[in-house]
């Protein structure tokens, strides 16, 4: 089955929302519940494969192995979080044509100094303009008559200052990035400034993370602000981790899971969103 394009979803009119996604189960429940699309998140990825905080432990690597189970375990267009390009600007061209292969949708490449940090965290730290733009233009060179999409994303806000944000942003639309990412705006007036900055024609992506440093608006609000691309990109892994460690509690308090039987899936479940009905099929073909 064919995949839309970030391209096409954000021309189908209304918001395009992508919550995080970190391996098959999360992408498949993504696009059970009717997203159009998914986003791997590097957070969501550094905490369940390692078991670390998004400080920049991942490899190119491991998010690369990661971004092609994922890709391919879903018939809707992924993007993925390649946080700095883990290099220079031949890394990144290496890193998008990798995702190309795969049948990736797009990416997600920002300006932090390597080894970065997740957005809402403390410490980050942004390279020059003269560092980030080669890698920038490295991407859309690479994906140059693909539908790939290529969002720029600037930490700016904490580490210089909201002007600086706001300037680099203005310099990524210029240079052709099919959106446009500020980290970690602290208001609403400020998620407006950084929607008047940006040239109309160019998508402003908002990045909704529950608890964290930006106000949490609902996605048709973000939309009517202008925000057409909108990432909810810790929600899952929070949401899940709540409801495992609520398991564990039920089981070892009362050596049985039968009072959360209610919040599980049951087995047949399980085995529709793995698939299981149609290996049934498949083998009943082949055992006659």
């Amino acid at each position: 089955m064919s995949k839309p394009t970030i391209h096409e979803l954000l021309k189908s009119g209304g918001p395009v929302v992508g919550p995080g996604v970190y391996d098959c189960i999360s992408a498949r429940l993504c696009e059970r519940a009717g997203f159009p699309m998914a986003f791997l998140s590097g957070y969501c990825l550094s905490a369940s494969l390692l078991g670390e905080p998004d400080f920049g432990l991942l490899t190119q690597t491991q998010v690369l192995e990661a971004a092609d189970r994922i890709a391919n375990a879903v018939n809707i267009p992924l993007i993925v979080d390649i946080d700095t390009g883990y290099g220079n600007a031949f890394n990144v061209e290496k890193t998008v044509e990798a995702l190309l292969r795969m049948g990736a949708a797009g990416c997600f490449l920002e300006d932090q100094v390597w080894p970065k940090r997740c957005g809402h965290m403390e410490g980050k730290r942004v390279v020059d303009l003269d560092e980030y733009l080669p890698k920038l233009r490295a991407a859309l060179k690479t994906r140059e008559g693909t539908g790939f999409h290529v969002t720029a994303r600037t930490d700016s806000i904490a580490a210089i200052g909201f002007d600086e944000a706001l300037k680099r942003a203005k310099i990524f639309a210029e240079e052709g990035a099919d959106a446009v990412f500020v980290e970690a705006p602290r208001s609403i007036e400020e998620l407006h400034a950084i929607r008047e900055t940006v040239p109309a024609e160019v998508t402003v992506v908002a990045n909704m993370v529950e608890n964290g440093k930006t106000p949490l608006l609902k996605t048709s609000e973000l939309y009517r602000m202008g925000f057409g691309l909108i990432a909810a990109p810790v929600a899952v892994l929070f949401a899940g981790t709540q409801g495992m460690e609520e398991l564990l509690k039920t089981l070892k308090r009362d050596e049985t899971t039968h009072a959360r039987h209610e919040h599980m899936y049951r087995f047949d479940q399980m085995g529709e969103l793995v698939g299981l009905p149609e290996r049934y099929e498949r083998e009943k073909a082949w055992l006659k």
